[in-house]
C-alpha cells in the first residue's frame, strides 16, 4: 500500500462501549488485520478484508459525523505501519483521539496526544506470551490498561500483575469479564472483596445492541 494509506474495515458512529469514555458519542475507525488470535475475540470479521483509503479520505469520512471524538481500533491497528501517521493526522485535525491496542506491539511511536487504551492479555486469551511488557514504560496517566478476564485463574493472574508491576500507579486499570464465560457479578464481588484500585467494566455496546456489527 502507499505510505499514507491504510486498510479500513469500517468507519461508524456510535456510543463508546468501553474505557473511561464509556457512553460518549464517538467515531470509530476500525483497521483491518490482527496478528493475535485471542480465544474470546469478538471482532474476527476485522482480521481480513476492508478498503484501502488514504489519510485524506479517512479524515473526510470521519468528518461526516457530528462528533470530535475518535477511537482508532481493530483488529490490531498498530499492525499497519501507517497507523501512527493516522493518529497524528486526527490529532492535528482537532479530534480527541484514543487508540485501542492489544499491547503486543510497540506503542512508543504513538503521538503523545493520543489516549492509549492498552490490553494486557491474560492466560485465558491464549495470547499471554504476546504481552510486550516494555510498553508499560510508555503509559501515562491519560492512558488506560484493560484486562479481559475469562475465569478465576485469569483474575488471580491479573491481581498479581496489578500488584507486582504497580499498574494502578501508572494509569487507570479496567477489569472486564468475557461475555458468556465469567459472570459479571462474580468479577464485581472479587474486586470488592480484594479492595482493588480498578474500574469494573461491562461492554455497553453489547448491553445495548448485542454483537451487532458497526455498533
Amino acid at each position: 500500500m502507499p505510505q499514507d494509506s491504510l486498510k479500513i474495515n469500517e468507519i461508524f458512529y456510535s456510543l463508546q462501549g468501553e474505557s473511561s469514555r464509556v457512553g460518549l458519542p464517538t467515531i470509530f475507525i476500525r483497521l483491518s488485520g490482527c496478528p493475535l488470535r485471542c480465544t474470546w475475540c469478538d471482532t474476527e470479521y476485522a482480521f481480513s478484508g476492508g478498503q484501502v483509503m488514504d489519510l485524506e479520505a479517512i479524515l473526510a469520512a470521519a468528518g461526516q459525523y457530528p462528533c470530535r471524538r475518535v477511537c482508532v481500533t481493530g483488529g490490531e491497528p498498530l499492525a499497519q505501519k501507517a497507523c501512527p501517521r493516522l493518529l497524528t493526522a486526527l490529532c492535528d485535525a482537532g479530534y480527541d483521539v484514543s487508540l485501542e491496542t492489544s499491547g503486543a506491539l510497540d506503542v512508543s511511536q504513538v503521538d503523545s496526544r493520543v489516549a492509549k487504551i492498552m490490553d494486557l492479555k491474560a492466560p485465558g486469551s491464549g495470547e499471554e506470551a504476546r504481552n510486550c511488557w516494555e510498553n508499560l514504560a510508555y503509559l501515562t496517566p491519560r492512558d488506560e490498561l484493560k484486562l479481559v478476564l475469562s475465569d478465576r485463574r485469569d483474575y488471580d493472574w491479573a491481581v498479581r500483575q496489578l500488584r507486582d508491576r504497580g499498574l494502578a500507579r501508572r494509569c487507570a486499570v479496567l477489569f472486564s469479564p468475557v461475555q458468556g464465560h465469567l459472570e459479571p457479578a462474580d468479577l464485581a464481588a472479587w474486586i470488592l472483596e480484594d479492595g482493588l484500585p480498578v474500574r469494573f467494566q461491562l461492554q455497553l455496546h453489547k448491553v445495548l445492541w448485542g454483537n451487532m456489527r458497526g455498533k
